[in-house]
Parts: structure tokens; sequence; C-alpha cells
């Protein structure tokens, strides 16, 4: 093999590229060494230097990387130890980006950029290199070099290697191999490039050396290197039939967010444009699901959550999140699955779950074993980590299995996975906006109800969520009048549409249907809508004004303080003003937030807690409702009635509080007997106290 590369010549052109454009280059790296051991070389230095060699590269890949390799070790450099530095290639020009569904035949041993994020990837393994095998007769050593996965033994003991010529059985000795590191990772297709409906085609890609151990499932990037066929085999027998494979020469990370959007200039005059309009914020609105009729708050919040905060990075290593989470909680019927499958098709980088058919592995991570890792555990990443830097949009988030659900709290906080499965101990990231869709239990959101007994979720799971909005569908007739006109007008719009384009024998015009489709036509079409976004999420870094910070700090103040039995704010809602507010400044595409972008967050979160945070029986805002299930006026007359109980078990001969007696005892403080009656289930299925004997009560610790 090593004979079929060789080539002098080509050798030569090497190593004149090499001292004539990377020459200090190769001396820095000489410093380092043998801590790095790569050369990464720009394609286009070398297409402008020699064109015949990036020809090579593409066509040959195999013998210009050899030839490469040897050149280098030719290259005159202040070395102390003779160089062995890889060739690594990167920029590769889009005509040879291959998108992995249109691998073909003949694309086999070129050179090619593949584009994608990481599936799975194996453990780092030692691979057999050059293999030292003892002679069982004579003792010589005979070393040969492995090509292939196949372990390949000497056929004879070679006398040229200072054997004995005989056909003999030979013994492999490790420690006089040579090794290197290895590992296999799987890349997906991006799922934004996908069409409706299609599933995701893989490649394996084989790393060796200083690639290994640097990439993680979940990561974006792009791996360069020469494809190849692997035969496949059924048993002893080998296959016509191949699987396709790549030889990594270098991988490049995707980091940036959105960064697949393209926007040319046009697109930035554009974009700058719009973006001085007075009226942008509504636009933006309209521009979100156009045929689902109102829902403006809700709407405007989507907008801001696609914009995002800012992720800080603390000098002690903390990382405050910037995405944004939403929940949308309510009636059936209320449009909320159909707004979720909107947004994931709008914002790159997005994955559509259902929590009915996920699992914890199926949305955070799992350890899988099968084929792909020769029967050793691999890492496989789920749907939050492949949605890293995106939206990831999950429906019916309450059907998930408790001890599935579990696995979100630190995904949507910290945004990462710690995964210890299998003896795979490793940490993923999930830096991505969640925006969730559950149904009540009962099937009608009631607003009267505290949020997590209508909803099959922890208070601790739900108060992860910076925003809450619970959609309610009650009849009013100047509404319902509005939305029948705007969906059958949808429809119609939609049937002249289908008429004009599938009918022979249409008599409907495109200006009846242009005139019936502009209630549906969004004010910027998704494509422009992305581009925006992507653009302010480069290029725009909002920072708070003195006069913004002064606003949200006296409002939260003055808020929290404004009562004396509840608790308003916590924290975290602190935090999800500043991320609205943020958000709310980069789709002005202004680098400072202002008291606008403040009162516009201020309004959205009032919003949502008037919904889901009021205590009906004081009228006031109480986040316990939220955060722990319970206002803090019913944990008030809990304690009240606990207080009762122990006084009325004290008192009475068998050491039991009789329901009847307990009622009393509390109408005597003034607690109707109705909410005195739930104020004991509600302890009674918490477990602090339980039933003896029928309308018998005592407490739990007696």
């Amino acid at each position: 093999m090593v004979r079929l590369l060789k080539d002098e010549s080509l050798a030569a052109s090497w190593q004149r590229f090499f001292e004539e454009n990377y020459k200090p280059g190769i001396e820095t790296v000489a410093i380092e060494y043998p801590e790095k051991r790569s050369l990464y070389v720009d394609y286009w230095d070398i297409d402008r230097a020699d064109p015949k060699l990036t020809e090579m590269l593409i066509n040959q890949p195999y013998k210009a990387v050899f030839n490469a390799e040897e050149a280098l070790k030719n290259v005159d450099v202040a070395a102390e130890n003779k160089l062995k530095l890889h060739f690594r290639v990167v920029n590769i020009p889009d005509t040879n980006k291959i998108i992995i569904r249109k691998i073909r035949a003949n694309h086999l041993g070129t050179f090619v950029a593949v584009e994608g994020l990481v599936k799975k990837r194996t453990e780092v393994r030692p691979k057999l290199q050059v293999g030292a095998f003892q002679c069982h007769k004579c003792g010589a050593v005979i070393r040969i070099e492995q090509e292939e996965d196949i372990l390949k033994e000497p056929s004879e003991c070679y006398e040229d290697q200072g054997g004995c010529g005989r056909v003999s059985s030979f013994k492999l000795l490790t420690n006089l191999s040579e090794f290197i590191d290895s590992q296999k990772i799987e890349i997906q297709e991006n799922p934004e490039g996908l069409r409706g409906g299609a599933q995701p085609e893989r490649i394996s890609v084989y790393l060796e050396d200083d690639l290994v151990g640097e990439i993680s499932p979940g990561d974006r990037i792009v791996a360069n290197g020469m494809l190849r066929s692997m035969q496949r085999r059924r048993g002893q027998f080998r296959l016509t039939s191949f699987d396709k494979a790549m030889d990594a020469v270098s991988i490049e990370s995707q980091e940036m967010a959105f960064e697949e959007v393209e926007v040319s200039e046009e697109d930035e005059k554009e974009i700058l444009k719009m973006s001085k309009d007075p009226d942008i914020y509504t636009k933006m609105r309209e521009s979100i699901a156009p045929t689902i009729y109102g829902m403006d708050v809700e709407k405007e919040a989507l907008i801001l959550q696609l914009f995002g905060g800012l992720a800080k990075e603390m000098p002690d290593g903390t990382r405050i999140r910037g995405d944004i989470h939403t929940l949308f909680v309510g009636d059936p019927g209320t449009a909320k699955s159909q707004m979720l499958a909107y947004m994931s098709k709008l914002a790159p980088r997005s994955i559509y779950a259902s929590g009915k058919a996920s699992t914890a592995a199926g949305l955070t991570a799992a350890a899988v074993r099968d084929d792909f890792g020769e029967g050793q555990w691999t890492l496989e990443a789920g749907a939050l980590v492949l949605a890293d830097m995106g939206v990831a949009c999950i429906d019916e988030i309450d059907k998930m299995d408790e001890k599935d659900r579990s696995s979100l709290h630190q995904a949507m906080e910290q945004q990462e996975i710690s995964i210890a499965k299998a003896g795979i101990n490793a940490t993923l990231k999930t830096r991505c906006a969640v925006l969730a869709a559950a149904n009540p239990k009962l099937g009608r959101f009631d607003e009267f109800l505290p949020m997590h007994e209508q909803i099959n979720m922890p208070p601790a799971l739900i108060s992860r969520f910076d925003l809450i909005f619970s959609i309610l569908d009650k009849p009013n007739r100047a509404r319902d009048t509005d939305l029948a006109t705007h969906i059958l007008r949808t429809h119609k719009a939609g049937e002249i549409s289908e008429n004009i384009i599938k009918s022979k024998m249409s008599k409907r015009t495109k200006k009846e249907r242009d005139k019936l489709m502009e209630i549906v036509m969004p004010t910027f079409d998704p494509e422009f809508l992305r581009k925006y976004i992507a653009y302010a999420k480069r290029n725009i870094y909002p920072v708070m004004t003195d006069e913004a910070l002064e606003l949200i700090k006296s409002y939260y103040v003055d808020f929290r303080n404004s009562s004396e039995d509840t608790v308003t704010f916590t924290p975290r809602q602190l935090e999800a003003f500043v991320r609205l507010a943020e958000a709310s400044a980069k789709l002005r595409l202004s680098q400072e937030v202002t008291v606008e972008d403040a009162k516009r967050s201020i309004g959205i979160i009032e919003q949502y807690l008037t919904r889901v945070g009021m205590d009906r029986e004081t009228d006031k805002f109480d986040i316990d409702i939220i955060t722990t299930g319970i206002s803090h006026t019913q944990q008030s007359r809990m304690r009240s009635i606990i207080d009762i109980i122990q006084k009325l078990c004290d008192a009475s001969e068998d050491g039991n509080a009789d329901r009847n007696d307990i009622i009393r005892e509390a109408e005597i403080d003034g607690v109707e007997s109705g909410k005195v009656e739930d104020a004991v289930d509600r302890l009674r299925r918490n477990g602090q106290i339980y039933e003896p004997s029928h309308g018998k009560y005592r407490l739990s610790n007696m």
C-alpha cells in the first residue's frame, strides 16, 4: 500500500509548497510538539500556490495526504526531534460539500466535506498501526503495517527482516507494536435541511490521533475527509453491498447560533431598514402563525423567545442562560400544537418532539449498545441536545413518565445534561429554548384551581419556565364571530387556491384568491424572519441602560414587598424580566436595553402572572402557587388546621380528632367549612395527617 501511494515528485511539490507558504506555521507547531501534532492548511492557499495539488487532493486524496505528510518530515525546522506531523486541510469549497443523503458510489475515494450533527460516539480506543510479530520457530520479530480493520499477520518469517524464511505461527508483541488513538462517530443530517417526514440519514466517520476525544454528541461539525466503502458481512459470508464511511482529515466545529442561515448584503440592508420601523413589534407578531387567530400576547412572547436574551459567562465559570422557556397550558382545540409545529419549522436548529412518545433518553441522551459500538456502550444524543443553540418544541410534556420528566430539570436551568450510564460519565450541552405545551387533566383549564393540580407536572419543573400562558376557550359572541370569520375565510382561500391549481374547469381568479389570502399572509415571510433573527443573534449584544436597570429593580422590589403575607416574585422572575428586555432590544437591533424594553418585559410577565399566579381568594399575585402548587393563604390555613387537630387530639380520650369538631373549631376562627374540608383532604393526601378510622384524624408524627 505504501509503495502504491509513494510518489517522489508529488512529495517534492508538497515540500516546496510548505517551505514557501507554511514555514512559520510548521515552526510554531514544532515548538509545542508533541502536544501539537497537526498542521492546519487552508484549501485556498494550496489552490493559489499550485492548482494541481488541489486537483490531486480532491481526486486522489489518500495519495495526496500520504505524500504531504512525507514532505512535512523533510521540511527543515530547528527541532530536537524529527517531526511526524499530520496534514489537516480546512475550508473546503462548497462544490465539494455533500449532503449525506446525496452521497453516491462515484463519490467514493474522493475528498469531500460533510456537514451535520454528531449523533453517537464511541470511546477512544488504541488502534494497531504497525504490528510486531514474533516467530515461534526462530524468535525473530517481524513488523507488518496494518492497513485495514482486520489484523494482518505475516504469511512467513521474512528473511529481509532477519527471519528464518519458513512458514510459521506468530505471536503479537503489543509492547513492541505501534498504536494510535482512534474513535468512531456517527454524523446525522441537520434537521432543518430535511423534507417533511424524511428520516435523517447518517454516516460513520473515523477519527485518529489528535482529532479524538474532542467531540461530544450534539455538536454541529463539518467533517473533511476521504469517502470509502466498507464491506458488509453476514456471518462468515462477505456481501456485495457496502457501507459508506469517511476517514476524517480535519474537523471544523460550528458553534455560532443560526450560522447556517446566509444573510447577503441586500438582506442586511433590508433588515437594517425594517429595524427602524416604529411598528416592527406588531409586524413581527403578525408574522407568527397568521392562520391562528388572536393570541397577541402569546405571539409576542414567542417572537421574543426566538431572539432570546444574552447568555453570560461569569469569571467563576458560572453560566447564566439567555434562552427563554415558555409553557402553554390550555383547553383542547386552542391551536397549541399548531403553534409549536409552526415554531419548529420557523426556527433554525429546532426539534419537535411529543412528550407522549418520548423517553428521558429520547429527550436528553442515552447509553446504547449496538453494532455501531461493536458491542460496547456508546452515547447517543436526544432531542434537547440536538436542538443545542436552537428551539426544542415539546408537545404534551405532561404525558411524559415521571422518571423521564425529572431529567429535564438540569437540562432547562443549567442547560447541560450529566450522563452517568453504563460506565459512561459525560456532560452534554442543551443550550436551547424550550417551548412546551400541556393539557389540563380535567379536559378544560380551571382558573380557580392551582396550576400543578390541573396538569401532570411537578411544581419544581413548572417553575423552570420563564413564561406560562393559560389559553382559555370561553364563549364570547364578538370574539367567536371574528374567530369563525377568520377560520372560514382561511378555508375558503385554501379552497380557491386548490381549485385554481388542480381543476381544469376552474372559474376562480387569482385576484379573488389573493384578496382572501391577505388575512393569512405574514407581514414578513418565514425566510426573511429567519434571516432577521440570525442577523440579530450574530451581531446584537445589548447592554442594559441605568434607567432600564433602575425600572426593573424598583418594580421587582416594590411588587415583592407590596404584600406582607405572600411572596409575589422570586429571583427567577427577575432574571426572566432581564431576558425578555434583552430580547426586546435585539428585535430592534439595538445595542442598548432601554426603559421601553423593560416596560415590555414587565407587561408580558404581568399578563402571565395574572392568568396563572393570582390567588383567587385574595386577588393578589402569589408565586407560591406556581413554585409550590399551594398559595400562601392555603399554607397558612393548613397550618392552623394542623394546630386545631393537634389540640383536639390532645383533648380527646382516644387521641383522635373528629372531622366535625375540626370544621366547627375552624369556623369559630372564621374559616368556611368548604375550605376546611379541602385543607383536611389535602393534608391527608400529602401524608401530614392520617385517618385511623372513618372521620377520625391524627397527625402523622404523633
